[in-house]
């Protein structure tokens, strides 16, 4: 039994208590319903997460092998390092920021400019032409992955710290409110008890 300090055993304490432990039920219901809610928008987060990593994987697997194969095939390497040194298309992000279950979360696009391509095919193969159009081609799928992993990010953080709340409400908050109440209306009990065992005497002895 956990008795909070500053309370005496009055029936105007105990009418404090009963409307502090009505509040914390409400801001525990309220807390726990918005916990399963980030957890079912932070698990479709996830999801979505996981299969644009896979795809990225899967493309960048695919680039490094074209830019592998460019680079063995040729004799002069120095031509494919100057191929890829100098950019050939600019970039664009526009970010629209949302509130999901009191979360900011940043969604974000990037555009990319036409690829006006640097460098000749005199000392270059297929394959870095290959490995740097897919490249190009999947670079919005980077940009979204980098996004939806800072949302997870985000969401996490938030979903911990409503789980804390939350605990520190059921575990901790209300028992101590309840226990309390239970304390101040034994002791309301008792000294009602005695005013009747009082009154009672003094009854008698007027009698």
């Amino acid at each position: 039994m956990a008795i909070l300090a500053g309370y005496s055993p009055t029936k105007m304490a105990l009418l404090e208590l009963k409307n502090k432990a009505k509040r914390a039920k409400k801001g525990h219901k309220l807390l726990n319903d918005k916990q399963e809610g980030l957890m079912q928008a932070f698990m479709e987060i996830i999801r979505e997460a996981k299969r644009l990593r896979e795809e990225a994987e899967a493309n960048l697997g695919e680039v490094f092998t074209r830019l592998l194969l460019a680079s063995a095939s040729t004799s002069h390497p120095e031509f494919i390092e100057a191929a890829l040194l100098k950019p050939t298309m600019t970039a664009s992000l526009a970010v629209e920021v949302k509130n999901i279950m009191s979360v900011k979360i940043a969604e974000m696009e990037a555009k990319f400019s036409e690829d006006k391509g640097t460098y000749g095919f005199l000392h270059t193969t297929g394959d870095l032409d290959t490995g740097l159009a897919k490249l190009k081609e999947f670079l919005p799928t980077l940009v979204k992955l980098a996004a939806i992993e800072k949302k997870a990010e985000r969401m996490a953080a938030e979903l911990e710290k409503t789980r804390r709340r939350v605990n520190a409400l059921e575990h901790v908050m209300i028992p101590n409110l309840e226990d309390t109440m239970k304390f101040i209306e034994q002791a309301l009990n008792e000294k009602s008890r005695m005013e009747k065992i009082v009154s009672m005497i003094v009854k008698a002895k007027t009698a």
